[in-house]
């Protein structure tokens, strides 16, 4: 991968990014909740603790939970199989390009376009927090950008893998969406209940649910959020059994990284070894 070839393909899809109505409408729809969330008084409110700008953050998390996974994967499918449908392929790769510098620039231009306006609005919260004199938990929103980041990444990685092996942007999406809808469903009280009917052992059933990286991303926001998660029942005394809570947290941060940049890296020994056009 050259370094001049990764940083044009970046600048390019950044720009193409930034001219489209889906990116602003996207940015504005979180920095208009957080928005409402202050409107809505919700940071008078108090749970198991946490008020003010805490209580804020876990609300905004617990939303990007939901929305996030497949609002990312089923942006990301469509980058390098859709460039091939509309022919864009055949005219980068004529340039002096790599296919390594055209696809880390795409990844990470994806990235950038995803993961700021999350930033933004989380830094945006805080700085209207302490303008109106709230108390600013500048742990929960360091720790919380992280796990945001490390979300975002890892299903950005699937994303692009998912791009990379599919020869149509109809039968991508409907990949991304039957791949989301099992992450979804094999979260804890799901796999519980299947698994402790066929009685399975429960380190078996932990760590099932422990690969799920949207499992880890709910447990790590809940482990930040109510430390002793009376939240999530039996597992939840389980894992702070078997784990201390800031093992998780780094868990939390560092598996779905790992994970991102695994099924990134496969997506692009398949997009150099393959004909892409």
């Amino acid at each position: 991968m050259t370094k001049q070839g990764f940083l044009a393909i970046l600048r390019l899809d950044l720009n193409q990014s930034l001219r489209t109505k889906g990116f602003w409408i996207y940015s504005l729809l979180f920095g208009g909740f957080v928005a409402y969330m202050f409107i809505s008084g919700i940071t008078e409110s108090q749970i198991i603790g946490f008020v003010g700008l805490g209580r804020l953050l876990v609300t905004f998390m617990q939303v990007c939970m939901v929305i996030i996974p497949i609002y990312v994967l089923i942006t990301v499918v469509r980058s390098i199989v859709g460039d091939k449908e509309n022919n864009v392929m055949e005219y980068m790769l004529s340039l002096p390009v790599s296919f390594s510098s055209f696809y880390w620039g795409k990844f990470f231009a994806k990235f950038i376009v995803i993961y700021i306006p999350l930033l933004v609005a989380f830094f945006g919260a805080v700085i209207w927090g302490m303008i109106i004199s709230l108390d600013v938990p500048w742990n929960l929103f360091w720790l919380y950008s992280s796990l945001l980041a490390a979300m975002v990444f890892c299903f950005l990685g699937i994303g692009m893998f998912i791009s990379v092996y599919t020869r149509s942007q109809e039968f991508a999406v409907s990949s991304a969406f039957v791949i989301w809808l099992i992450l979804v469903a094999f979260l804890d009280l799901l796999l519980m209940g299947m698994m402790l009917k066929l009685r399975i052992n429960p380190d078996a059933v932990i760590g099932v649910g422990m690969l799920n990286p949207l499992q880890v991303f709910r447990v790590g926001v809940l482990v930040l959020f109510d430390p002793k998660l009376t939240t999530m029942g039996p597992a939840a005394y389980y894992i702070l059994d078997t784990v201390s809570r800031g093992v998780f947290i780094a868990f939390a941060i560092i598996y779905p990284t790992l994970l991102g940049y695994l099924f990134a890296w496969l997506g692009n020994k398949r997009f150099k070894n393959r004909d892409v056009i």
